[in-house]
């Protein structure tokens, strides 16, 4: 049914056109979350302003057109997507601010919960729930959906932590509990939905049978239908609708602004791995451990531990377990070393005449805690890892009582063989008796989903009616479960639900067939499907966790929607059906404007790098290989031609001003549609190239140093304060601490291929990368001289598959770090400085050194937040302007207060210097200008 034109109408005076999605690309990607369920939206709508969502409800409201709210698209069950209108968080809800000294915070719901984390830190405090995907999910999902996780248990969720709530119900009404006149004006307008809360807490009381099942339902951790907790915990109707709206999941209002109380973020901790002989004997170990000083218990059943085994990384003991053996990971922390010493033996002493396999004691050591943990982490990835192409992953998500937990293991366990799910593994947070199983399913066949149907009925009667458990224990009821709710709660509990959501949504709009629905065969529709696009991308289970390093979130699509998108096509292509519309969409939003860094595999649960499917696509779609192979051969000229280009662009400068030049470029873009590249004040001069002789032998350590190809280039901007190019400054800085400064020959012409490898050609950049790496083998004598590369970039291209132990290959960093420190004083700046972490710096593993390095220099540090990427992208920056505009629209307010900036990539630093407001150099000019020989 299409939308009235009536609310359309009303929409399109209120959200301005770049933030309303109505063509077929961006529904489709808009239309898919991490659920394995797909539902298309006829509009997306990206509201920036309380305000906005005021209206977009009352509209709504008035027309009876449905509308979802979705925060990060995270959720497992299917409650963040929509066929009518999808409503998204813009860039405009991420307020935070700290009270009473970290104890509470009050989050807008854009707010990645990660980073609520990150600026609590230093009080030693985090917010309660802690889901595994709390790098990605935001706050409005985390409280609508009462996520927990492995720390949270039940008495740190949101439910449990929250302090106040500011929300919009479904008549666009406005209500914050922590504003006196706002809930004097609410009591006034809203009396009669007061006291018909008040009557159905007086109501559920007095009814002991259902209070008592209420109340045992959620000693357990729960997220089954609505919080029928609220009615019995509470009398005051305000705090009843406050938790009502915890664990809604956007059916009952939206969530505007939270307050948590937070909990303890003690610096110690130490893990341990006691692998038991069976899974009864684990089990029993568990209610002993709930009684200790432990802050997660998780389990690993063996099917868990085989399906990591043979990971890099993993110890050769996991092989040879027993086929019976069942393991319990275990975490205490505590606010002292001394006390979190105390706690471990605590914990020892109570399960130590338990039988024991295998034991990997406590450690402090992040090492070794982080393998364990990491044993743990990649348990779902490995299903994920091994699927057939065209299955989906599900991870469903269940409790049963904890005193039962060793019989509902094996039950489960039973069903999962009944049913032929063989590569199905489980695992859990023990302490909550929550259990995660991990199958894989085809939805491609009506007896793939008849299987599924009746796997999913028995589990539902066994965990449900037999054992008195929970669907749904942390991943929200959404879709998936929304069919099974009566079953677990029974009736006189679902249609108290169904009353709460007449009550608070009387035209049924907020985000229908979720949580509640008539429909008993909901959980069965709308299956979404994960055709085969390509090897690169296959595995891909679209959980979202990649967006938000992405650069061109918000500007056109992450790399999620990059594979649903691409997969989408594949799949028309191969029912015969046209793409060619599609396509061309895609080209512009898939491809040009991918930065194809790479940063989304960094976060990708089974190591996806969406860049290499976009760098694929480019190369398909070459067409100029003889004149890349002309380039280059001659290289040398290339480089010759930039200089000369950047002289010229420098002379018009002087000649115009910038002013005129900026506009005159901006002009002559436009007219070559869009072909020519921008410039901009921030735009380098040329390096004058004088390269000297390599200086007789002397005692002196020797280092190579290869100047990448920007650097040979491209120079400081004509209105920087430095004016000294980055090769000088480099040499210099090596000089000063004793090095002997040797170039490899024929310097000009080298290069490490990245290039030719970003623009789709691939067989031109390797000849270029082979070429520069014979090249220096023959400067460093055959490996006996550190190398270092001035651009990390480069570093990284040339380190990537390196077969060659002899070649030392350093980038700035890890030179400094290694080789550097020792041989000089640092005497640090009071002036605040800005740090920029490329992102081949971050695939380097070097992020942490930079930082390290730059407190070193400075007494004041300032790292953005939110900038992961900064999308100039070797000349993405020239050609796509916007994609960099976009992903550093934050970063001028981040740093007003520094004076300069640092990086390590020249390319990144034109881009940061322009959007920044500040010039961004080298690092090696902050060092340089801090130290001295050391004596």
């Amino acid at each position: 049914m299409s939308l009235p034109f009536s609310f359309l109408n009303a929409v399109e005076r209120l959200i301005p056109r770049e933030r309303r999605f109505d063509d077929p690309l961006s529904t489709l990607a808009f239309g898919t979350d991490a659920s394995f369920y797909r539902l298309i939206p006829q509009l997306v709508l990206r509201v920036e302003s309380e305000r906005e969502v005021v209206e977009l409800l009352k509209q709504a409201s008035a027309s009876r057109v449905p509308v979802t709210f979705r925060a990060a698209g995270t959720s497992l069950s299917g409650q963040a997507i929509s066929d009518s209108v999808l409503i998204v968080l813009g860039d405009n809800w991420n307020g935070r601010e700290i009270r009473q000294d970290g104890a509470q915070i009050r989050l807008q719901p854009g707010v990645i919960g990660a980073s609520a984390n990150s600026v609590l830190a230093p009080f030693q405090r985090k917010i309660g729930p802690d889901p595994a995907s709390i790098n990605a999910a935001k706050i409005g999902g985390i409280v609508a959906n009462n996520s927990s996780g492995m720390c949270c248990g039940t008495a740190q969720n949101s439910y449990q932590t929250l302090a106040g709530l500011r929300l919009v119900l479904a008549d666009g009404t406005v209500v914050d509990s922590e504003d006196p006149a706002s809930v004097e004006a609410f009591r006034q307008s809203h009396a009669t939905l007061l006291e018909q809360l008040a009557q159905l807490g007086r109501e559920t009381r007095a009814n002991t049978e259902l209070a008592a099942k209420i109340r045992h339902k959620y000693r357990l951790k729960n997220t089954t239908g609505f919080s029928l907790n609220a009615l019995v915990d509470f009398d005051e109707p305000l705090d009843i609708l406050n938790h009502l709206m915890v664990g809604s999941e956007g059916t009952l209002g939206f969530i505007s602004a939270v307050t948590y109380h937070t909990v303890p973020d003690h610096p110690h901790k130490a893990s341990a791995l006691i692998v038991f002989p069976d899974v009864e004997t684990c089990c029993r170990a568990v209610p002993v451990l709930k009684r200790q000083p432990v802050s997660a218990v998780e389990l690993l059943d063996r099917r868990s531990l085989r399906s990591v085994e043979n990971m890099k990384g993993m110890p050769a003991w996991v092989k040879e377990l027993s086929n019976g053996a069942c393991a319990l990971l275990i975490e205490s922390r505590a606010a002292s070393r001394s006390l979190l010493h105390e706690q471990i033996g605590q914990i020892m002493a109570a399960i130590a005449d338990f039988p024991v396999e295998k034991q990997v004691d406590f450690s402090e050591d992040p090492a070794v805690y982080n393998q364990l943990w990491k044993i743990r982490k990649d348990t779902f990835p490995a299903v994920g890892a091994v699927r057939r192409t065209g299955t989906t992953v599900i991870i469903e998500d269940v409790t049963f009582p904890v005193e039962r937990l060793a019989e509902g293991v094996n039950r489960l366990l039973e069903l999962l063989d009944k049913h032929r799910y063989d590569e199905a593994i489980l695992f859990g947070h023990a302490l909550e008796g929550n259990l995660h199983f991990v199958f894989t399913q085809g939805f491609d066949s009506d007896a793939e989903k008849a299987r599924y149907e009746a796997f999913m009925g028995e589990v539902a009667q066994l965990v449900a009616v037999e054992f008195g458990g929970a669907l749904k224990a942390e991943h929200g009821t959404g879709r998936n479960m929304a069919p099974f709710v009566e079953l677990e709660w029974g009736s006189e509990a679902y249609q108290l639900m169904w009353r709460i959501k007449r009550l608070l949504d009387p035209q049924g709009i907020l985000n229908p067939d979720v949580v509640l629905s008539e429909d008993p065969e909901i959980h069965l529709k709308n299956l979404k499907p994960l055709p085969a696009a390509d090897e690169i991308v296959d595995k891909c289970i679209e959980c979202g966790f990649c967006e938000p390093v992405c650069p061109s979130r918000g500007l056109t699509l992450t790399p999620r929607q990059r594979i649903v998108i691409w997969r989408d096509i594949q799949a028309r292509k191969r029912a015969g059906i046209d793409t060619a519309e599609l396509e061309r969409a895609y080209h512009y939003q898939g491809v040009d404007t991918c930065a194809a860094t790479g940063l989304c595999s960094q976060r990708c649960p089974v190591g996806i790098n969406t860049g290499d499917l976009v760098r694929k696509l480019r190369a398909g779609a070459a067409q100029h290989a003889s004149t890349a192979t002309w380039l280059a051969r001659n290289f040398a000229a290339v480089m010759r031609g930039t200089r000369l280009t950047l002289r010229l662009a420098d002379g018009s400068r002087r000649l115009l001003g910038a002013p005129l030049l900026a506009n005159a470029s901006a002009g002559l873009r436009r007219l070559s549609g869009e072909r020519l590249p921008q410039w901009t004040p921030a735009m380098p001069q040329a390096v004058k190239l004088a390269l000297p002789e390599t200086p007789a032998t002397t005692e002196k350590p020797r280092v190579v140093y290869l100047a990448a190809c920007v650097s040979r280039a491209m120079g400081p901007a004509a209105g920087d304060a430095e004016q000294v190019p980055l090769l000088d400054k480099t040499r210099a800085l090596l000089e000063k601490a004793g090095y002997q400064v040797v170039f490899p020959d024929n310097l000009d012409n080298l290069c490490c291929g990245q290039p030719f490898a970003s623009k789709g050609y691939p067989q031109q950049a390797d000849a270029k990368r082979q070429e520069l790496l014979f090249a220096l083998l023959q400067a460093s004598r055959g490996g006996l001289d550190p190398i270092y590369c001035d651009t990390s970039p480069c570093t990284l291209r040339l380190l990537q598959d390196l077969d060659d132990p002899r070649l030392q290959i350093f980038d700035p960093v890890r030179f400094i770090r290694t080789h550097l420190l020792e041989r000089l004083e640092f005497t640090p700046q009071q002036a605040p400085v800005a740090v920029h972490v490329t992102c081949s710096t971050q695939h380097l593993g070097e992020a942490q050194g930079l930082l390290d390095i730059v407190r070193l220099c400075t007494e004041q540090m300032v790292v953005p937040e939110g900038i992961h990427c900064c999308g100039f992208a070797g000349d993405k920056g020239f050609n796509v302007p916007e994609l960099n505009t976009h992903a550093l629209r934050s970063l001028k307010d981040a740093v007003q207060y520094c004076g300069e900036g640092v990086s390590t990539s020249r390319t990144c630093e034109i881009g940061l210097s322009r959007h920044g407001g500040i010039d961004y150099h080298g690092l090696v000019y902050l060092v340089d200008r801090v130290t001295r020989p050391r004596a």
